[in-house]
């Protein structure tokens, strides 16, 4: 039998979908991931075949430079970050705009390429990534059955009466103003009507006899999965979703970096995480102040810059974990806080180890995601661009504290998912649906 992984050529969305397949691998069964060639040692390093297929313009191997992108890409991405400099609005309003572009990329062609990476994998079982849109709609025109997977907030996936990037919820700092909030919902509404026609245009190309849509980003797979814990999800949008389950989180084994277990092990002292994850570490204006924050706290730190400069942290006190890049599943699970973005992979990975999160987001979903921590007490939230080295200095010593409230919760959602891992939720989900056994919501 043969599982094939659709993703993206980004790290960020290739990790928890690989880590998904590792359920089938356990059990013998042949993997094939279909992406890019920058995400190739990811995929050799789970011991993986990779089908090239290329679905979107740009690639993120791990940490995403704008110079190391096409032109166009490139531009795009500093776009982007100039927009995260002005705001939450401002940045939804440009990712609203980038949209036609960065979620759908070359439709036609890419859906008959996904079509002829299945025809000759032969799979048994189809893995999509959510976003991987161009993939999706040729599997929809070819008729071909696929577990489909929300990398991120559940509100990724709109229900009745929303909008895709328009988030549902936002944490309590941020206070846009009405009429911009007014005109970014009716961005995304011209948005979403225009993607859909895109859609529904190419899948007309594709297969004349298929069936158009009423709404592109509201599409779903045969078989839904969220890789979120059903805890941090709003139990009022059920209703308005087909069968799904929760995966809660898709952990991976990146132990064995020797110098991360010799810091881990020198001392027993707490510390705090911090990654602002592959794309927004580049504001390293932010991790500047978290690193004030943190060196007032007095408090052991690990910090993975990303793209940032390690020189925006300051003098790095002695005891201090800092590098590109990190090892976060292995910091996470003794970690007593965490700073991030408010990312799929922190998120779902701290929730995992009962870490309390301080989250700065940043853009798309990060925003309903830090709401939803904050509604559940697994954390709290703060604009990345008014927080103060102060501010943050005390949300963290709230947070690390033994007495913080949501660590008894935490920690009983985290036994769940210790009991259950993701992966093999996701792999009974499948077994479930094959054998006609309604998913668990």
């Amino acid at each position: 039998m043969t599982v094939l992984v659709i993703s993206p050529d980004y790290a960020s969305h290739l990790l928890p979908l690989a880590s998904i397949a590792s359920a089938w691998q356990r059990r013998g069964e042949r993997v094939v991931v279909a992406t890019g060639e920058a995400t190739d040692s990811i995929v050799q390093q789970f011991g993986y075949e990779r089908a090239h297929l290329q679905l979107g313009r740009g690639s993120n191997p791990g940490v995403i430079r704008p110079g190391e992108q096409p032109r166009e890409e490139g531009a795009s991405l500093r776009g982007f970050f100039d927009a995260t400099r002005l705001g939450m609005v401002p940045t939804l309003r440009y990712q609203a705009e980038e949209r036609l572009t960065d979620l759908m990329w070359q439709p036609v062609i890419k859906a008959m390429e996904t079509i002829a990476v299945v025809e000759s994998v032969q799979p048994t079982t189809v893995i999509v990534d959510h976003l991987a849109f161009s993939a999706r709609l040729g599997l929809v025109s070819a008729g071909i059955p696929y577990v489909d997977v929300v990398l991120g907030h559940p509100s990724a996936l709109p229900v009745e009466g929303e909008l895709y990037g328009f988030p549902p919820a936002w944490p309590r700092v941020f206070d846009p103003a009405a009429r911009s909030v007014d005109e970014l919902r009716a961005l995304c509404e011209w948005v979403s009507a225009s993607f859909t026609a895109e859609w529904n245009a190419a899948l007309a190309d594709l297969n004349p006899s298929a069936t158009p849509t009423r709404s592109a980003f509201a599409e779903t797979g045969d078989l839904l999965l969220f890789n979120y814990p059903v805890e941090l999800s709003d139990p009022n949008r059920a209703a308005g979703l087909p069968d799904h389950t929760h995966l809660g989180s898709t952990l991976r084994d990146d132990s064995g970096d020797a110098e991360v277990e010799a810091w881990l092990e020198s001392s027993s002292d707490p510390y705090v995480y911090v990654s602002f994850g592959s794309f927004l570490s580049v504001r390293d204006d932010v991790l500047g102040v978290v690193a004030d924050a943190l060196r007032n706290a007095g408090v052991r730190a690990a910090i993975a810059t990303g793209s940032g400069s390690r020189d925006r942290l300051g003098d790095i006190p002695p005891g201090w974990l800092v590098r590109e890049y990190l090892p976060q599943v292995s910091l996470l699970r003794g970690a007593s806080a965490a700073v991030t973005h408010g990312g799929n992979n922190s998120v779902t990975e701290a929730v995992t180890f009962a870490v309390p999160l301080l989250v700065l987001p940043f853009s798309t979903d990060q925003f309903a995601a830090a709401a939803a921590l904050e509604r559940a007490g697994f954390g709290e939230a703060l604009d990345p661009n008014t927080a103060t080295a102060g501010t943050i200095e005390a949300a963290v010593r709230r947070l690390i504290a033994p007495s913080y409230p949501g660590r008894a919760a935490l920690e009983a959602v985290a036994e769940g998912l210790e009991q259950v891992p993701g992966p093999e939720r996701a792999f009974r989900a499948v077994a479930a649906a094959t054998a006609g056994v309604p998913l668990a919501r």
